[in-house]
């Protein structure tokens, strides 16, 4: 997936976290609600200046806004684990632990 995507449900990710509908958010930045729908569809990257404003908005540091790739597509989720947990007994024992606590 491609990193403008990823971007936009990482905003669109925080944004439903604190509960801001849309209108709201779009409202704080000072653009329209359609653009910031484009933004958070990957459609359009926001400005420096808006993503500075979204950052404000959010409570976030721009590393934060930038830890996408829990958002990768659910394949590649599992490839990628798949691929570590194999050459790994111990990271698969600690990650099948948590696994139990969390289902």
């Amino acid at each position: 997936m491609d990193i403008k995507k990823l971007l936009g449900k990482r905003i669109q990710e925080l944004r439903k976290s604190k509960n801001f509908t849309q209108e709201y958010m779009s409202e704080l930045i000072g653009i329209e609600t359609n653009s910031l729908s484009n933004i958070e569809r990957g459609i359009y990257y926001p400005t420096a200046e808006n993503l500075n404003k979204i950052l404000k908005i959010l409570n976030v540091e721009p590393n934060e806004l930038f830890t996408i790739e829990h958002l990768a597509p659910h394949k590649e989720l599992i490839e990628e684990m798949s691929s570590h947990l194999k050459n790994n007994e111990k990271l698969a024992r600690l990650v099948y632990k948590f696994f139990k606590l969390v289902k």
